[in-house]
């Protein structure tokens, strides 16, 4: 009886709906007749090229990859976040672009990868609070002298040595309209980072965490770290900025935003967590309350001009002190954001890394510089730096191979630069090989150092 309403009732929608042929041969109608494994095939195929079915491939696919490259990475003794990092430079075209052509233009089509970067920009919200929740602001509240001296070389010496190798970079491959300011201090901010989750990992693994070396690596990283984030956030106001008075705009209102987090936010969240920041008693509604605070402290930076990634980063820092409830929330965040929307960003990053730019001699001469001055400057001004305030030679150096390490940290800035029109693609990708090399550097360097000083080490 359905069946026969049906037929009847596509008779009402035009008067050629009289004529059988038009039942029976219609493109639109319910009841035309074709060949089943012509409408299959090409029913697929429309989904398939749907933006929401192509997501979901891709995820699974940047996933995958992602995971296999971090387990061979930390099958032999690197970071799994290095054999991620590297998993999406292959989803690129300087890899699977030139491979399988094809493949590569169906899975990352320029058409489909705005959802894409959507959820890789969340990942990094995610990651960078991550990052604020990992600092012991008890690292932050030591003010030993070698902590303090060792911190700030590490970031003022390559910074001056980023500064100097834009000077002769500027020329040639600085973006058209780029003001050498702005491209100056982004080189500098670049060469300044250490990824403070990869060296705590390092320390970890190596059971350095108690010992008088990881101490002071935790705590010049911490300082680091926080050092770091309000350079780049000066930095970006800087290149946001279109007149000097927008730039002091910027400052007042966000010294004013951060004096309103750690004075009146945190608070509040402390004593909420005096109540609630036990695992036995962390309801839904304050993890709920913790995520609003992130995302409108992301929201109220980006509102400001200093980018949402420092108010993650802020958000991070100004949650409840409790270890073990920071631990819990970490485990809780990290299931979804290492897991899923990291890999995202990975992939996202390596589309934007295309080794086939660096086509000439010089390009890879220029490569090999910058990675020989970002060494210099972090792992030379580190080690100077701590041998000057009485360390031993062993651990001078081995604070400089870890204070040298950039990881994923360094990848999220250069995603800044690239977004703003800071660095071209030639550069980005040589400070993408940077990152790389630098944070792979580093297990072989310490192993190097323990060889060379077994007394000592």
């Amino acid at each position: 009886m359905v069946f026969l309403i049906i037929f009847q009732g596509q008779r009402l929608e035009s008067p050629l709906a009289d004529d059988p042929d038009t039942v029976i041969k219609g493109h639109n109608n319910l009841l035309a007749y074709e060949d089943l494994g012509l409408v299959m095939g090409r029913s697929l195929a429309n989904n398939l090229n749907h933006p929401l079915s192509l997501m979901f491939l891709q995820i699974a696919v940047i996933v995958l990859i992602a995971r296999l490259f971090g387990l061979f990475f930390n099958r032999i003794g690197q970071p799994t976040v290095l054999g991620e990092m590297t998993a999406g430079i292959v989803l690129g075209p300087s890899v699977l672009g030139i491979l399988c052509p094809q493949l590569s233009s169906f899975l990352f089509s320029p058409a489909s990868l705005s959802w894409l970067e959507t959820l890789s920009n969340l990942g990094l919200v995610l990651f960078v609070f991550i990052v604020g929740l990992e600092l012991d602001s008890n690292l932050m509240k030591n003010k030993a002298q070698t902590a303090l001296v060792v911190s700030h070389a590490s970031i003022v010496v390559p910074f001056f040595f980023g500064v100097c190798l834009a000077y002769f970079l500027f020329t040639g491959f600085a973006p058209e309209g780029v003001p050498f300011i702005s491209f100056s201090l982004f080189m500098g901010i670049a060469m300044s980072l250490t990824a403070f989750p990869v060296l705590a990992r390092i320390i970890q693994e190596r059971k350095l965490t108690q010992s008088p070396l990881g101490t002071l690596a935790l705590t010049c990283a911490a300082v680091d770290d926080v050092t770091a984030w309000c350079l780049l956030a000066a930095v970006v106001g800087i290149i946001r900025a279109d007149t000097i008075m927008t730039f002091v705009a910027t400052v007042v209102l966000a010294i004013f935003y951060i004096l309103f987090m750690i004075y009146f936010v945190r608070p509040i969240l402390q004593h909420l967590g005096n109540v609630y920041a036990t695992q036995e008693h962390l309801s839904k509604g304050f993890i709920a309350l913790l995520f609003v605070v992130l995302f409108l402290s992301a929201f109220a930076t980006e509102t400001i001009g200093i980018h949402a990634l420092f108010g993650a980063f802020l958000a991070g820092i100004i949650m409840p002190s409790q270890i073990d409830f920071r631990n819990v929330l970490i485990s809780r965040i990290e299931d979804v954001s290492l897991v899923i929307f990291l890999p995202l960003f990975f992939a996202i990053n390596g589309l934007n890394t295309q080794l086939g730019l660096l086509n000439a001699g010089y390009l890879w001469l220029i490569c090999v510089l910058i990675i020989m001055v970002a060494i210099m400057g972090k792992f030379g001004g580190s080690a100077i730096a701590a041998r000057f305030t009485g360390q031993s030679w062993a651990n001078s150096l081995a604070l400089g191979a870890l204070m040298n390490t950039r990881g994923l940290v360094e990848l999220v800035v250069l995603s800044i630069g690239y977004e703003l029109g800071i660095l071209t693609p030639t550069i980005f990708t040589m400070m993408v090989l940077m990152a790389l090399v630098t944070t792979f550097m580093t297990r072989p360097m310490l192993w190097f150092i323990e060889r060379s000083f077994p007394d000592k080490a």
